[in-house]
């Protein structure tokens, strides 16, 4: 199976470190395509930043329309999520929907461990766009101005490993996860450090993806998630145009 590993952010240093937890993890005979959005922020932290990158997201979903079994889409939040999965008849999974699964199987109630304070507001919405707000314990992050997007966890593991333990302590949490792709396998380095399973939204999504390739379900030719209809477009990227053209 073929998977194409998406972040939609513009960081080169992150999808490097997306693609080292990825490959990590891929089951043997996987093979995992890794992509960095054309445009864009850095790394996102508001809902204007997610509604860019999903966009972009979904332009290189279509511009590598047929090289791939499952997409991934490598930023919590999931931006461009729900969209996507319409727009392709492949299995797309986000970073955020497959850590939220995981921690789910894993125990009652999860704590998110964020990288700055303003993201936890897009971050609780999408646990809300989960229906798992009753088991949220608590979102926590990093206040501190960040030095690079790419050094997080050189910078602030001590930190990170503090607000975990007191997500655990103070908030009740069973699970913890490490949200974000600069943080992909920071997990990996707690191991045992913890008193609690910690999950990384990375790994997660590779797993959940493989999972449900091999299943192979069949795709949604009615409901909610079936392809948006036919109608007249101006203006798009040839290759999404031309995906929003076909018929299945």
């Amino acid at each position: 199976m073929r998977i194409l590993v998406i972040n939609p952010n513009i960081s080169e240093i992150v999808t490097n470190l997306i693609a080292q937890e990825s490959r990590r993890v891929a089951s043997p005979g996987t093979e995992l395509l890794f992509a960095t959005a054309p445009f864009g922020v850095e790394y996102i932290e508001t809902r204007m930043e997610a509604l860019i990158g999903g966009y972009a997201a979904a332009c290189v979903a279509a511009e590598r329309q047929g090289e791939y079994d499952g997409v991934i889409i490598d930023a919590f939040g999931d931006p461009g999520l729900l969209g996507i999965k319409e727009m392709l008849n492949v299995p797309v999974v986000g970073m955020t929907e497959a850590a939220l699964a995981s921690a789910c199987l894993l125990g009652q109630r999860f704590s998110i461990i964020a990288i700055s304070s303003r993201i936890k507001a897009w971050y609780l919405e999408t646990v809300e766009r989960s229906h798992l707000t009753t088991r949220l314990a608590s979102i926590r992050s990093l206040n501190d101005t960040l030095r690079s997007i790419g050094t997080v966890q050189e910078d602030h593991a001590k930190r990170l490993k503090e607000l975990a333990m007191e997500a655990v302590e103070k908030d009740g949490a069973d699970v913890i996860i490490l949200a974000g792709a600069p943080l992909a396998g920071l997990a990996r380095s707690l191991e045992g450090q913890l008193p609690v399973p910690v999950v990384d939204g990375v790994s997660s999504a590779v797993r959940h993806c493989e999972s449900l390739i091999a299943l192979n379900p069949g795709c949604a030719v009615k409901g909610s998630f079936a392809q948006p209809p036919l109608k007249p477009n101006k203006g798009l990227p040839a290759a999404l145009a031309a995906l929003l053209d076909r018929t299945r």
